[in-house]
């Protein structure tokens, strides 16, 4: 199936994608704000520039797309088109995700990964599912974790390619 797209408008759209304060972060942002968590946005200072940064658990946040990060989901499609091109792009994502949390456990951050899934779309997780699985983790020690629409779980990272 070719692109519905010609090429100077997809790259116009893709180049539209934001980065920051995209409506799944503005949505996490407000359930840490009403569960009572102070958190950084950001740090670039730190590998992958977490999402959240909360000092007084040692922990971050990050807020993968399904898509982007390759979760195994529903929000997650191959495209049809420029496969091995998306594959590619996608594997490297994961692949950075890889070295960067192993990078932060190193430094004695606790991360947790929240998929867009448990976010937005038909099967996300309730406001108050969600702040709960939040307090949950960040207050129970736990080094990695994921939330996705199953709920909390542990967050199994592959090492990194060192080829």
């Amino acid at each position: 199936m070719a692109d519905v797209h010609n090429k100077a408008t997809r790259s116009k759209n893709m180049r539209a994608i934001g980065t920051r304060d995209t409506a799944i972060e503005k949505r996490l942002a407000g359930l840490l704000m009403e569960v009572g968590f102070e958190f950084r946005v950001q740090d670039a200072a730190l590998p992958g520039r977490p999402d959240f940064v909360i000092d007084s658990g040692q922990c971050v946040i990050f807020t993968h797309g399904c898509f982007w990060h390759r979760h195994n989901c529903y929000l997650f499609k191959v495209p049809a088109t420029r496969t091995d091109f998306w594959l590619d792009k996608i594997g490297k994502n994961v692949a950075r995700d890889a070295r960067d949390i192993t990078l932060l456990q190193e430094q004695g951050w606790r991360v947790l990964v929240v998929w867009e899934c448990a976010l937005r779309g038909r099967m996300k997780l309730d406001d108050r599912a969600l702040m709960e699985r939040l307090e949950e983790w960040i207050c129970s020690g736990g080094k990695t974790a994921q939330i996705d629409t199953q709920g909390i779980r542990p967050l199994r990272v592959s090492p990194p390619d060192t080829a």
